[in-house]
């Protein structure tokens, strides 16, 4: 008997030692999120060079304890590592969710999303497949003009619905705004970006990684992409219709070709975006233009939002030789967000927060442009 107090004892004491809580659910600060993307890779640790432990898929609800340098650390099941934070999502409340938006989409065509909009093709042929990339099957195709709903968005691509009722996949960047703007509802979305098309051009990709932190060795093509995601989220939810000219890491389209997406969008502004690099020890921020006619009012008014302060202070505008610039039919700007050759610049905007807040300048910068 007495052994067995003992026992007790022990237990009790280890359990005090570790923290351990027999009727404590989940840890402080956990919270359920949704994946938003197909095949996402969960890895050892948060960088795009740490070693692949598992996957999650779209719908997925995950787990996510913890956050560093705008990745997440996330569970579900047997596969814990971290994810890039831009495909998950936080669920509110409770987070038991039984089936994504998707799937309900999917399951009964003919009950539309709450947020589903219309929308017009903007390429001279457009091919609809079954799924959510170019390895799925060609279901059909679309005309130049011809007017789609939107049911949902997943990875540069959107599930539609033609007007003879057909349910499909097609490229997000080759639909812009239809029906004079409206919304599937009838009604016009409010604010001064409603309707209006803008380009995001997330630099560099594939195999050329841009420029390299000095002290993390931050890679520039990764903040581009997760920064763009952002500014994408921040256009949508103010009515615009955005287009990138890539949206997988995988991905380096030429510079004439980010070009050729802006004039095949029709867009009415291109902002690309970037990381910088010197040999000296500068910091802060650089907004490029250039034509003074076609692109600096543009750019004074992205830079005057950027200098209101968003963690590092701006260095104004300058004038840009730039292809993507030069090239560009579209009112057009190049933003250098921060050097990751200093130090102290690279542990700022590898934080999800800064990159958040630069969307957010960058946004209020194109409705002070278009007002």
């Amino acid at each position: 008997m007495k052994k067995v107090v003992q026992a007790v004892l022990l237990f009790c004491l280890l359990a005090s030692i570790s923290g351990y809580h027999p009727d404590k659910a989940a840890a402080s600060g956990e919270y359920t999120a949704k994946v938003f993307g197909s095949s996402i890779n969960v890895r050892s640790e948060p960088s795009i060079e740490a070693s692949v432990v598992g996957s999650l898929q779209n719908g997925d609800l995950v787990t996510v304890s913890s956050e560093e340098h705008g990745w997440l650390k996330v569970t579900k099941g047997k596969v814990s590592g971290w994810a890039a934070g831009y495909y998950l999502k936080k669920i509110n409340g409770s987070g038991a969710v039984t089936a994504s938006a998707t799937d309900t989409v999917a399951q009964t065509p003919n009950k539309k999303k709450a947020q589903s909009d219309q929308a017009a093709v903007l390429a001279d042929a457009l091919r609809i497949r079954s799924g959510a990339g170019l390895n799925y099957k060609v279901l059909g195709g679309l005309s130049k003009g011809e007017l789609v709903t939107v049911l949902a968005r997943e990875d540069g691509w959107a599930q539609i619905r033609t007007e003879g009722g057909q349910i499909g996949w097609v490229s997000a960047q080759y639909i812009g705004a239809g029906a004079a703007g409206k919304t599937a509802s009838g009604k016009a979305p409010s604010g001064v970006l409603a309707g209006k098309v803008i380009v995001i051009d997330p630099g560099h990709g594939g195999s050329d990684p841009g420029k390299i932190g000095t002290r993390h060795n931050t890679l520039e093509k990764e903040l581009n992409l997760s920064t763009s995601f952002y500014l994408a989220e921040e256009l949508r939810g103010r009515g615009a219709h955005v287009v990138m000219t890539r949206t997988k890491d995988e991905q380096k389209p030429a510079l004439s070709d980010r070009v050729k997406t802006s004039r095949s969008a029709g867009a009415d502004a291109f902002v690309s975006i970037h990381y910088n690099s010197s040999e000296k020890n500068t910091s802060g921020i650089l907004t490029f233009y250039y034509s003074e006619t076609k692109d600096e009012s543009l750019a004074r008014a992205v830079e005057g939002r950027l200098a209101q302060g968003i963690g590092l202070r701006s260095n104004g505008i300058s004038y840009g030789d730039l292809h993507v610039l030069r090239e560009n039919e579209t009112p057009s700007t190049l933003v250098e967000l921060g050097f990751l050759s200093n130090a102290k610049d690279e542990a700022i905007v590898r934080e999800s927060g800064y990159q958040k807040k630069a969307a957010a300048a960058i946004a209020n910068g194109l409705a002070d442009y278009f007002k």
